[in-house]
């Protein structure tokens, strides 16, 4: 039984790993149990700027563009995705106000390129400095607050609180002194063509960002490069107000500037970074019409509900499965319903684990594979039953039941699992948390059926006692009373003899 025996301890170690990561991160919730509002958000076509067809390399800047309104709205848990070929879906759990949400992320991104005022370079890189150091402070701030959060004190958590609102006004007091040592050029986002992330050398271990103008931004740009070049001032570029890159221009371009429209941004830039700034200016200098199509609001008390129904739902629907299993099976019900047990409780950590957002089809989805969960134990207890019938020995019969109904348990979770994988790679939005609820119960429930109920199944058969027809919900075994007994005094005999194995083949 030594086998068994380490296996139900690596099982309860899982259980009690997965019972802690369900307290200590609670499953994050959707917008349509949590309340909040979704935008539904449709570029235009731009002829005016050029852009007559709205392409996938434009839609992922305009959800860049999306995601960083929304970071500027303070929404958490928020999420942007591209839905078709020319929408994006925006929900923002938690906001009252989804006009002001249609207010900011209605508008279009603003890129601008402004030059650093004369004798502010000293006063530049102290508050840079800063600036800096209130930027580290706050992600300081937000994880000790995590941790206050969890930890529920509540006298921590106001005086941190407190210290987060001072850093947040320390960060917008430094970031107004920086803008207000730039100077307004008139050269918008509107006169740059492209941004393009290239490796600076062979190697790609250093990358850039090139730009490139259209012909008055050239002009533009070059004026601008000439009265920077070698004064040790920078070039400031501005997203929608915001400083994003502070570039400086060399001395050969003094008086100049950098002519021909094209420009090159270098630095000590890795390729995530060249990346991200190519996007940012892109996502300024195409200026693309987003109409708003559809605008829904959840209620917080309409959440409230949804999450009370689906617990009440989830509950009656586990407590019958757990009724049944154990009337129509008796022992290997019993079996089977530790085994879901121990697989609700797995799946339910996971989803914490894998950040899983949970909505009402993704509990859906959760409640559907608890029955998918038990199916595989149907399908080996009735073998295990027609074995036994047949008078083969009641290890033989367990073996047997396992070993021949997995062939069936692998196809109907193999196709369940296309099925999700269609629904996540095709769907949108709530159907992809259908689907991956639905497909990370599928996984653990292979492993509860397979490895929990056999190491649980023949813990319980070396018991002399749970050995009675009755326990199985049969009348009687396929064999008589006295080789039964006979071939179960083998079976005890050779577990005693060898307890490596999970037993004797008898």
């Amino acid at each position: 039984m030594g086998k068994q025996s380490r296996f139900l301890a690596f099982i309860l170690a899982i259980v009690l790993g997965a019972i802690y990561l369900i307290v200590s991160h609670p499953a994050k919730l959707g917008l349509d149990l949590r309340g909040g509002a979704q935008l539904t958000l449709q570029a235009q076509p731009n002829p005016k700027q050029g852009i007559t067809k709205i392409t996938p390399r434009l839609m992922e800047t305009a959800k860049y563009v999306v995601e960083q309104r929304i970071n500027g709205l303070g929404v958490a848990e928020a999420s942007v995705q591209i839905s078709g070929d020319d929408q994006l879906v925006v929900q923002l759990p938690g906001v009252n106000d989804p006009a002001q949400a249609e207010r900011v992320l209605g508008n279009t991104a603003q890129l601008d390129f402004r030059k650093q005022k004369p004798g502010s370079e000293s006063e530049f890189g102290a508050e840079r400095q800063l600036l800096q150091v209130a930027l580290a402070q706050k992600s300081q701030l937000e994880q000790e607050q995590k941790l206050l959060v969890d930890r529920k004190d509540e006298k921590a958590i106001a005086e941190n609180k407190q210290s987060i609102e001072t850093n947040k006004a320390d960060i917008e007091k430094r970031t107004t002194a920086i803008d207000s040592l730039f100077a307004v050029t008139g050269l918008t986002g509107s006169y740059l063509k492209d941004a393009v992330a290239n490796p600076a050398d062979q190697a790609a271990s250093n990358w850039e960002v090139a730009l490139t103008f259209d012909t008055k931004g050239g002009d533009l740009f070059a004026k601008m490069t000439g009265e920077l070049g070698g004064t040790g001032r920078s070039l400031g570029i501005f997203l929608d107000d915001k400083l994003i890159s502070y570039p400086s221009v060399g001395p050969e371009f003094q008086g100049k500037g950098i002519t021909g429209g094209r420009a090159v941004i270098t630095g000590r830039f890795g390729l995530e970074e060249a990346s991200d700034l190519s996007l940012q200016l892109r996502a300024g200098a195409l200026p693309v019409p987003v109409k708003i199509v559809e605008n829904r609001t959840v209620g917080a008390s309409l959440g409230a509900d949804s999450v009370q129904s689906s617990i009440y739902a989830g509950m009656a629907g586990l407590f019958l499965v757990l009724v049944f299993m154990i009337v129509y099976y008796r022992l290997l019900g019993v079996v089977a319903d530790i085994a879901l047990i121990v697989y609700a409780i797995v799946t339910f950590a996971l989803f914490s684990l894998l950040g899983v957002t949970l909505t009402l089809p993704g509990i859906a989805g959760f409640i559907l594979s608890i029955g998918i969960a038990v199916d595989a134990n149907v399908l080996i207890f009735e073998r295990t039953r027609e074995e036994l019938l047949a008078g083969r020995s009641l290890y033989k019969s367990v073996e047997a039941g396992f070993n021949r109904a997995w062939s069936s348990i692998l196809d109907s979770n193999v196709t369940t699992l296309i099925a999700c994988g269609a629904l996540f790679w095709l769907g949108s939005g709530l159907v992809k948390g259908f689907a991956v609820t639905l497909g990370v119960g599928v996984i653990v429930s292979m492993f509860t059926a397979i490895t929990c109920s056999r190491v649980l199944l023949l813990t319980l058969i070396g018991i002399p006692e749970l050995r009675k027809p009755e326990f199985y919900g049969i009348k009687s075994f396929g064999k008589p009373a006295s080789v039964q007994a006979n071939e179960n005094k083998l079976y005890d005999k050779s577990i005693d003899k060898n307890d490596k194995t999970t037993g004797a083949t008898l």
